[in-house]
């Protein structure tokens, strides 16, 4: 594989590392003002905290504690595979990139979370009546993000996973 394309691919890792900086600070933010109680942004969104040792949607939240190493181990796994993913993108596959980025990010602020407290801290919070969706964090947004446009980009026919 060329160099350049290498490089090219992998200038997008930028974009990881705001997802991680803006993620960590929020969820900083979040551990700073919310324990004091939420917060009402409109009749439909609020801020609070929340802690979540297991994975999404809480996933073996109370399975007594190896879900931790489990999980960091999954997400460990996670960004290598992303990343040599990201280094063989071609030049010309910026959405994919840019995807990937995005999930390489959130995936790095959770894990990060989950390695230094045990749980990933989360604090958005939509609702409905009286139904909520699960607390979320901007790490889970990017992710979803960027799942979203590696999948609009393989709908289109841009190349797939060749790691």
């Amino acid at each position: 594989m060329p160099e350049q394309d290498t490089r090219s691919a992998l200038r997008w890792l930028w974009l990881a590392v705001l997802v991680v900086i803006v993620d960590q600070a929020s969820k900083q933010w979040a551990e700073a003002v919310l324990p004091h109680g939420l917060i009402e942004l409109l009749p439909w969104f609020n801020f609070t905290l929340a802690y979540n040792q297991g994975a999404a949607f809480s996933f073996l939240a109370n399975a007594g504690g190896w879900q931790r190493y489990f999980f960091l181990g999954i997400g460990l796994v996670a960004v290598v595979v992303i990343t040599l993913w990201m280094r063989r993108l071609r030049a010309d596959e910026n959405q994919n990139a840019i995807g990937l980025a995005l999930i390489l990010g959130g995936a790095i602020g959770n894990l990060i979370d989950r390695a230094l407290y045990g749980h990933v801290i989360d604090f958005i919070d939509w609702h409905y009546g009286g139904w909520h969706w699960p607390a979320f964090n901007l790490a889970d947004s990017a992710i979803m993000l960027g799942a979203v446009l590696v999948v609009l980009a393989g709908l289109r026919g841009d190349r797939g996973c060749t790691v």
